[in-house]
């Protein structure tokens, strides 16, 4: 690695200038040069899954990596987040990447030679755990992006910070985590990064492809939780009773209306009911029930509407039937997140010379949400999608037992995000 960097800085001062100018072969020979142990990292990484703030041998590993390649560390940011730097060889400005390494309980499905075999116990039952929504991906691809450019490090103009973030999928209740967290905890500050890049492996997507959005590209996530209270009674006596059973079936067509008849047509929006939990035996009429779910959105002042309407609508289909309700909970989850516009067009150029102009395709936003939006709040940010499926093959959507994620997006991610990277930070030196 030294004898080429020494000879790339030799062809430079000698006048051939081929790698400056166009750093594309040098990027594609090393990433095939990292793609065979970035892979097996992957399936080590697939194969020892932890959940979210407990990723202390994910981190472990990510860490004890970096240090490998000589990159400047600080651990145990956000409880097991992983920052690193890398100080190009040229002067420049800063830049980060972000990948998320936490797992979910989920039990895994698959037939892959390095499926999870992984439990405990999460929310007091006994689960599997897995890599169900490609964050060992995510992780393996940002290693390798950091092996590339370190390789190229003499001829970097700039400084690149790579943040590795636990607790994506949100912190176990009571706890705080994630990007939120880090941001709190100075992930961003010395050096504040000019940009942030992130990517997302996508199971509607083939290897290969890539996918992204200007502008809003994933939803805010709220999530509430209410009580409606009632009183109890024989089932055979429904007249000397307050069913809340009734009060929340009302209560949950009602809060259709909020997308319905509250947002415009044009106004993205989702209302889910997750839960709904009440009662003990057949005859019994329960004295409450609990109900609880997600509302999706894209901008603040829907978010604050659709509470607004959840909680009036609770009130008068309460009040109507007799019974009482309560918003135990209404929390304000990961903001939307939004493409800078600007960052947006510069980048998508290095997304075409990476796979090819005709593999590039601009997708429509999704309701899912992600905290890397806590990143882009603090400086503009780009998060595209990874095509993930293999040829002639099937997979399971995110946070399923039957997800899949193939290697061979490995190596397109990591080729992808080194020029991507690259590409910014010439252009903006």
């Amino acid at each position: 690695m030294r004898i080429r960097t020494a000879a790339l800085v030799l062809v430079c001062v000698t006048g051939g200038m081929l790698h400056a100018q166009d750093p594309m072969s040098r990027i594609e020979q090393e990433t095939a040069n990292v793609t065979p142990a970035i892979t097996q990292i992957r399936h080590q990484l697939h194969q020892n899954p932890e959940l979210s703030n407990r990723e202390e041998k994910t981190a472990a590993l990510v860490a004890d990596y970096l240090k490998k390649l000589g990159l400047d560390v600080q651990t145990g940011v956000a409880k097991h987040g992983v920052v690193a730097l890398l100080k190009g060889g040229l002067p420049g400005p800063v830049v980060a990447v972000r990948a998320d390494m936490d797992a979910l309980p989920v039990t895994e499905a698959t037939n892959l030679p390095f499926a999870s075999k992984v439990r405990t116990t999460y929310l007091g039952q006994e689960t599997g755990v897995m890599h169900a929504c490609g964050h060992d991906i995510h992780t393996a691809v940002q290693l390798g992006v950091a092996s590339v450019l370190t390789s190229m490090k003499a001829t970097l103009p700039g400084t690149v910070k790579f943040i590795f973030q636990p607790a994506e999928e949100g912190p176990p209740p009571g706890e705080q985590g994630g990007a939120s967290l880090m941001v709190k905890e100075g992930a961003l500050q010395n050096p504040r990064p000019q940009a942030i890049f992130g990517l997302h492996a996508f199971s509607e997507m083939p290897v290969g492809e890539i996918g992204y959005s200007e502008g809003p590209a994933l939803s805010a996530a709220d999530t509430w939780e209410v009580k409606i209270t009632g009183r109890q009674a024989h089932g055979a006596r429904p007249e000397l009773s307050i069913d809340p059973i009734v009060t929340a079936a009302q209560f949950v067509q009602a809060l259709q209306t909020i997308r319905s008849r509250t947002f415009s047509g044009h106004e993205p929006g989702v209302v889910t009911i997750g839960t709904i939990h009440g009662g003990q035996r057949h005859n019994i009429i329960p004295a409450e029930v609990t109900l609880t779910g997600t509302i999706r959105t894209f901008r603040p002042e829907m978010s604050t509407l659709a509470e607004a309407r959840l909680r009036a609508i609770l009130k008068g289909v309460t009040e109507a039937a007799g019974a009482s309700g309560e918003v135990v909970r209404y929390e304000r989850g990961a903001p939307a997140t939004i493409n800078h516009d600007q960052l947006t067009r510069d980048s998508v150029p290095s997304l075409e010379r990476a796979v090819g102009k005709a593999k590039v395709s601009r997708i429509p936003p999704a309701m899912g949400s992600e905290d890397f939006s806590f990143f882009a709040n603090e400086v503009p940010g780009f998060y595209f999608r990874l095509g993930q499926i293999k040829p002639g093959t099937t997979t399971g959507d995110h946070h399923t037992p039957t997800f899949v994620a193939d290697d061979g997006s490995i190596p397109v991610g990591i080729k992808t995000m080194s020029l991507l990277v690259v590409d910014y930070l010439s252009k903006k030196r």
